[in-house]
């Protein structure tokens, strides 16, 4: 039989005739931009994601590979010097090694690890298990290396390299030594290791890094710290080195140019030192500031501690070594506020300078519950009748009672209008220091005291708050500023203790310049009836502060004494300033200076703290106003 022919064509036709009923539909032009966004979206994560790999972490990632091919060793940048004013170096950098181990090399095996911890351990004491622990808790993707052990010293570096163990690395670094630590330590700070704080706080800080933890150390970490840069090398199979390569270069931290007097800042360290411990006292704190500008030229506290020999003690003796005394602690003034109050009294119209007020050592004022037992309100002692001068210069507790709370049809400022000075003066603010950890001041309040203890506000909390205690609280350096603000007629100084930033080429990058907050008055007359009353407490023979009469300086000042802790213990306040020396004008060089002393549970009150003022005034008189050789021409005006 014959074989059927095929023809394409017929084939085609009949399969086309037998789906003429099927009904053909095109895909939706929606579908297609479903895809097409889809798509797009796809696209752009991918780029986005090779972009954060590439940009972000490229540099990264570069370094791992680097570190798999050879042994990456980073290069450490030193910190930035810290000087005084004049120049004089009070902090800088000695050169020093670091262990550090290589994660990458040393985890492919957990024995190896061990193994090596317990060698290393032979020549440099480690915590073996308390390091293993760590170690294992560490993002290996974000972290190759561990730093094991800072400072070692040389002798341990050859007994090291004698051992060849191949994971371990020895960078060379700097370690920070302070001038004269314990005199400049709640002012310079020290640095430390990076915690999971302040990882927490900065991500681009590695858990290797050193950072500052306190005082200028911490504040300015940004600007001291610098860069660090990253070498590679490669060795052979036996660790000799082939080849180094540098990655990146490091670079060096900031300058910082301070304020500070270095020469006086220890004068003034001692002379408190030594005060406290005759009186065999708890602590103290003293305060030198350019009331013109802001300028900080000592800060002291003590106890202190030398940051040159950190211990595990310093952060748990109960003296609290470490405690900002001037800038974080907060104190009932006492009668340093008497001036203040004094000011108010005069802006008010309560008084005039000449108002007189008789002391006759008390008052007393009705007990409305027993009628039989007043109030009594005691001054220090009798002192007859006083004007706004002599109960300055006295520091009479009668007069500020009945200006700052009234007594009988005499009418006093109240604890409105006081607290609305208080706050005028800034006592409720933080000054802006450049010094971390600052507090600010604690003012009284009657409708916080009735919410706290459910009783009401009498008259008696206003004389207790006007002569300086009760739940007045403010910080020695917010105190300070308040009298730099009498002398200065209203502008009060910010204060602060770095000038300019240098970098390592000496050149300025920054420089500050003083800044005023100013107050609203109604005379300015008022600020210098206040300033004479200081005065005469050094000037008359009745003045507290009439130690400092036969200083070459003219000196307006206040003492006070708070009591504290029931009245069993009294912390002294001197506050002072001396007007300008106008002789002459030394260059970088205040010709007037504010001062500052405390000293807490002084047994005879702020009698206590006078001595070392003046020791302060006459040294800086001695040494920065009266030299020639010091100040050998005025400086130029611009």
């Amino acid at each position: 039989m014959a074989k059927k022919e095929i023809y394409l064509e017929e084939a085609v036709l009949d399969d086309l005739s037998q789906g003429l009923e099927i009904v053909e539909k095109p895909l939706s032009e929606k579908l297609f931009k479903v895809m097409g966004g889809v798509t797009l979206f796809l696209v752009f994560v991918f780029f986005l994601r090779l972009g954060y790999l590439v940009i972000y972490q490229g540099k990264e990632y570069q370094l791992r590979a680097f570190a798999n091919s050879g042994q990456q060793v980073v290069v450490r940048a030193p910190r930035g010097i810290i000087y005084d004013r004049f120049g004089k170096i009070l902090v800088t950098n000695q050169p020093s090694f670091d262990i550090v181990l290589n994660l990458s090399q040393i985890l492919k095996d957990e024995g190896t690890l061990k193994q090596v911890l317990e060698e290393v351990s032979q020549v440099v004491p480690l915590e073996v298990e308390e390091i293993k622990n760590l170690i294992a808790s560490i993002d290996l993707e974000k972290q190759a290396y561990f730093l094991l052990k800072k400072n070692v010293s040389l002798e341990q570096i050859i007994e090291l390299k004698k051992k060849k163990i191949p994971s371990l690395i020895i960078e060379n670094n700097f370690s920070r030594h302070y001038f004269e630590g314990e005199v400049f330590a709640h002012l310079l700070g020290y640095v430390g290791l990076v915690d999971k704080t302040d990882l927490a706080k900065n991500k681009k800080l590695g858990l290797n890094d050193e950072i500052g933890k306190s005082g200028l150390e911490l504040y300015y970490d940004e600007f001291l710290r610098g860069q660090d840069g990253v070498s590679l090398v490669y060795k052979d199979a036996v660790s000799n080195v082939l080849e180094e390569k540098m990655i990146n270069p490091p670079l060096a931290g900031k300058n910082l140019e301070t304020t500070i007097d270095a020469d006086l800042q220890q004068f003034f360290f001692e002379a408190l030192k030594n005060q406290i411990q005759s009186l065999q006292a708890a602590a103290g704190g003293g305060l030198v500031m350019d009331p013109a500008s802001g300028q900080i030229l000592a800060l002291v506290s003590f106890p202190s501690f030398d940051n040159n020999n950190l211990k595990k003690e310093f952060f748990i003796d109960k003296s609290r070594p470490l405690f900002n005394r001037i800038v974080s602690g907060v104190y009932s003034p006492g009668s340093t506020i008497k001036p203040l109050v004094a000011f108010a009294a005069l802006e008010e119209g309560i008084v005039d300078p000449f108002f007189s007020i008789f002391s006759a050592g008390f008052i007393e004022i009705p007990n409305p519950y027993f009628p039989n037992q007043p109030s009594r309100f005691l001054d220090w002692k009798p002192h007859g009748w006083v004007n706004l001068y002599s109960a300055l210069a006295r520091s009479s507790n009668i007069y500020f009672y009945q200006v700052g709370g009234g007594f009988g049809s005499f009418k006093g400022l109240g604890i409105e209008r006081l607290r609305e000075y208080w706050e005028k003066f800034l006592l409720n603010k933080k000054t802006g220091i450049d010094l971390p950890s600052e507090k600010s001041g604690l003012l009284p309040d009657p409708q916080q005291k009735e919410k706290n203890t459910g009783q009401i506000w009498r008259i008696g909390d206003t004389y207790n708050v006007a002569i300086g205690q009760g739940d007045l609280m403010i910080t020695p350096l917010e105190l300070l500023r308040y009298i730099a603000g009498i002398s200065q007629r209203g502008k009060f100084p910010v204060p602060f203790i770095v000038k300019s930033l240098k970098n390592s080429s000496q050149e300025i990058i920054f420089s500050r310049d003083p800044k005023f907050e100013e107050i609203s008055y109604k005379n300015q007359k008022n600020f210098e009836e206040v300033e004479k009353g200081m005065i005469d407490a050094v000037e008359k023979d009745y003045g507290t502060a009439h130690l400092l009469a036969d200083l070459p300086l003219k000196i307006a000042a206040k003492t006070g004494s708070a009591q504290i802790e029931n009245n069993k213990k009294v912390n002294a306040f001197f506050v002072g300033y001396n007007l300008p020396f106008s002789e002459r004008e030394c260059l970088n060089t205040p010709n007037q200076i504010a001062v500052l002393v405390l000293i807490e549970d002084a047994r005879e009150g702020s009698l206590n703290a006078v001595p070392v003022a003046k020791k302060v005034f006459q040294w800086y008189y001695d040494n920065r106003l009266s030299q020639d050789s010091f100040c050998p021409q005025k400086s130029e005006k611009n």
